[in-house]
C-alpha cells in the first residue's frame, strides 16, 4: 500500500506542475479566442485554422526538441547526470536550425491558405496570424528544448513557474494589442499573434536565467558540454523524429478536419473553432500528464524497472480519467454555460449546434485522454517508430478520407463531422493501447548506457 501511495505521489508531483503549465497555455489560448470572438466573427473564424496550421509545423520542430526530455529522464534514471548538459546544448542547436526553417516557411503563407478555400476576408487574416507565429516560432521550439532540462529530471515546478509568467504577461498584452488599449495600437488578429510571440520570448529569457546559474553550470558542466555531439544529436533525430512525426500527423489530421469544416460556411467554422477551444480544457492537462508519464517511465526504464513504469502508467490513467469524467458531467449537463462565453443565445440555431457538438466532444475527450497516456509511456521508452506509422495510416483511413468524402460529396452537417472525428480518436486509443499491451516497449532504450 505504501509503495502504491508513493508512486501516486510521484505521478502527482511530476505531472501536476506540467498540468498546471498546460493549463496556463490553455488559459492563454482560451482568452485569446474569447477576445477574438468578441472582436469579430472573421477573426475567430481565422484564428483556429491559422493557429492549428502554425501549430502543425511548430509541433514537428518542438516535438523533436522536447523529446530530449526522454533522454534526460533515462540518463537520470541510469545515474549519468554528466550527460544532461550535452543534452541541453543539442536541443539549443536543433532549435536554432528550426528557427531558420520556420522563417522560410512563413513565406508560403498565402499559397497554404489559398488551398483552404475559406472566404477572402478570412484568408487574409489567416495569412497574417500564421506568418507572425512562424516568424517567432523558433522561440517556441527553443523554449520546449530548454524546459526539458527541468522536466526530464522530474523537477517540473520551474516549468510551471515559467509558464505562469508567460500567461500573466500574455493575457493583458493580448487584450491591449487586439483592441487597442492604453499606449498600444488596435491590431486585431495581428495583435493576438504578436502577444503570443512576445510571451515565447519572455519564457526563453526566464529559462535561460534559471538554467545558467553557477550551481547548474558546475553540476552539469554546461560550459564544457557545449560542443556539438554528433552521436547524441543523431539519436535525438532517430528517436525524436518518429515521435514528433506521430504527433505532427495527428495534428495534420486535425488541421485537415478544420479546413474541410471551413467549407461548410463561416458560421460553422466559427462554431467548430469555439468547441475545439473548449476541448483544450481537457487536451492540455492530458498533454501535461502524458509528458509527466514520459519522464517517470523514462527514469524507471533508465534503471531497468519495468514494473515501476507499468505502475505509474496505470495510476496516470486513474488520475486523468477521473478529471475527464468530471469535465464530462459538466459538458453533458450544462454545455450552455460554457458556450455563453462565446456565443449570443439570441442566435438559437448556432447555440443549439454548439450544445450538440460539446456533448459529442464529451465522448471524444475520454478516448483522447487514454490515448495520450499510452503515447506518453511509449515515448518515454523510445518506442516511436511503430506509433508513427500506425497513427499515420489511421489518420488517413479514419479521418482524412472520410471527412473529405462527407464534406465534398455528401454535404454532411457539422455534427456528422464531429462523429467522424470521435471515431478517429477511438482508433488512436485502440492502436496505442494495443502497442502498450504488446509490451515491446519494455526492452527499448534511447541512451547508450
Amino acid at each position: 500500500m505504501k509503495n502504491s501511495e508513493s508512486t501516486y505521489r510521484s505521478v502527482l508531483t511530476v505531472s501536476l506542475p506540467l498540468v498546471l503549465s498546460m493549463a496556463a497555455t490553455t488559459v492563454m489560448e482560451f482568452t485569446d479566442r474569447v477576445f477574438l470572438a468578441n472582436y469579430s466573427l472573421d477573426a475567430i473564424a481565422a484564428a483556429l485554422p491559422a493557429g492549428i496550421t502554425a501549430f502543425l509545423f511548430l509541433t514537428f520542430f518542438s516535438g523533436i526538441s522536447a523529446y530530449m526530455n526522454v533522454f534526460i529522464a533515462q540518463y537520470k534514471g541510469a545515474g549519468a547526470e554528466k550527460r544532461i548538459g550535452a543534452c541541453l546544448w543539442q536541443a539549443i542547436y536543433f532549435s536554432t536550425l528550426s528557427a531558420g526553417c520556420l522563417v522560410a516557411l512563413s513565406l508560403a503563407a498565402e499559397p497554404i491558405f489559398r488551398l483552404g478555400g475559406h472566404p477572402a476576408a478570412v484568408q487574409k487574416l489567416e495569412v497574417t496570424y500564421f506568418k507572425t507565429l512562424c516568424l517567432g516560432g523558433g522561440l517556441n521550439v527553443l523554449g520546449a528544448g530548454l524546459g526539458t532540462f527541468f522536466s526530464g529530471r522530474g523537477r517540473t515546478r520551474p516549468v510551471m513557474f515559467v509558464s505562469f509568467i508567460g500567461m500573466l504577461f500574455n493575457i493583458p498584452l493580448d487584450y491591449a494589442l487586439i483592441y487597442g488599449w492604453w499606449i498600444f495600437p488596435e491590431l486585431g488578429i495581428l495583435g493576438a499573434a504578436l502577444a503570443t510571440v512576445f510571451s515565447w520570448l519572455l519564457i526563453v529569457v526566464f529559462y535561460g536565467m534559471l538554467i545558467f546559474d553557477r550551481h547548474n553550470i558546475s553540476r552539469f558542466k554546461l560550459v564544457g558540454s557545449r560542443k556539438l555531439d554528433r552521436d547524441l544529436m543523431g539519436r535525438l533525430i532517430k528517436f525524436g523524429l518518429p515521435g514528433s512525426l506521430q504527433f505532427t500527423l495527428d495534428v495534420f489530421a486535425f488541421t485537415f478536419f478544420v479546413f474541410m469544416v471551413g467549407r461548410l460556411g463561416a458560421a460553422e467554422l466559427a462554431i467548430n473553432n469555439i468547441v475545439l477551444s473548449i476541448e483544450s480544457i481537457a487536451f492540455m492537462p492530458a498533454l501535461g500528464f502524458s509528458i509527466g508519464l514520459s519522464t517517470l517511465a523514462g527514469q524507471a526504464l533508465g534503471k531497468n524497472d519495468v514494473n515501476l513504469a507499468i505502475k505509474v502508467t496505470r495510476q496516470t490513467v486513474y488520475i486523468l480519467g477521473g478529471y475527464i469524467l468530471i469535465l464530462d458531467l459538466v459538458f453533458i449537463a450544462a454545455p450552455h454555460w460554457i458556450l455563453a462565453l462565446f456565443l449570443d443565445a439570441d442566435t438559437p440555431e448556432h447555440f443549439s449546434l454548439g450544445i450538440t457538438l460539446i456533448r459529442i466532444m464529451s465522448l471524444y475527450i475520454l478516448f483522447d485522454g487514454l490515448y495520450m497516456v499510452y503515447i506518453g509511456l511509449l515515448k518515454g521508452a523510445g518506442d516511436t517508430r511503430f506509433i508513427m506509422v500506425a497513427i499515420g495510416v489511421s489518420s488517413l483511413l479514419t479521418l482524412v478520407i472520410p471527412i473529405y468524402v462527407v464534406v465534398t460529396f455528401l454535404e454532411a452537417n457539422l455534427a456528422i463531422c464531429w462523429w467522424i472525428l470521435t471515431g478517429f480518436v477511438i482508433s488512436l486509443c485502440a492502436i496505442s493501447g494495443f502497442r502498450y499491451r504488446q509490451g515491446r516497449w519494455k526492452s527499448i532504450r534511447v541512451i547508450e548506457i
